[in-house]
């Protein structure tokens, strides 16, 4: 055990995250997500919410400011209505944002996500069922 590592966060996270580099992407999955049918490496957080998982993540993991959109959501169909899922997590990585660099959220087409997960360097499944939860961070430097 270790001090001031929150208990969400399981020791074969805490090592992934820790072997993360530059630009690394890392995708925290809703629970309806194919993530093992495109995962290099993968992680389940069964029981676990998407929202306080980031919220427990942000603390360590710096976003990549080299880039425009260092967070991408998934684009759910014109015709359904925005998921008030992203209102979250736009407050907790606003939390940790310390040099005010986020600008918001990039939008992914559902098939185009699927093909930028298999680049994804991890991705982590989560017990979370609302829809379009899944949430992809690029990793900065610190």
């Amino acid at each position: 055990m270790l001090k001031n590592i929150p208990q969400i966060i399981a020791p074969d996270l805490m090592k992934i995250l820790m072997e993360m580099g530059h630009s690394d992407l890392l995708i925290i999955a809703d629970a309806n997500y194919p993530a093992a049918a495109h995962a290099k490496r993968f992680i389940r957080a069964d029981g676990i919410q998407i929202p306080e998982l980031l919220d427990a993540i942000m603390y360590y993991f710096p976003l990549d400011h080299f880039v425009e959109y260092p967070a991408m959501l998934m684009k759910p169909l014109d015709t359904e209505p925005t998921p008030e899922i992203w209102t979250e997590y736009e407050d907790i990585i606003r939390k940790y944002d310390e040099e005010k660099a986020f600008k918001g959220f990039d939008y992914i087409d559902r098939l185009n996500f699927y093909e930028e997960s298999e680049k994804a360097y991890v991705i982590v499944q989560t017990a979370t069922t609302a829809r379009y939860a899944n949430i992809v961070l690029q990793k900065g430097v610190i």
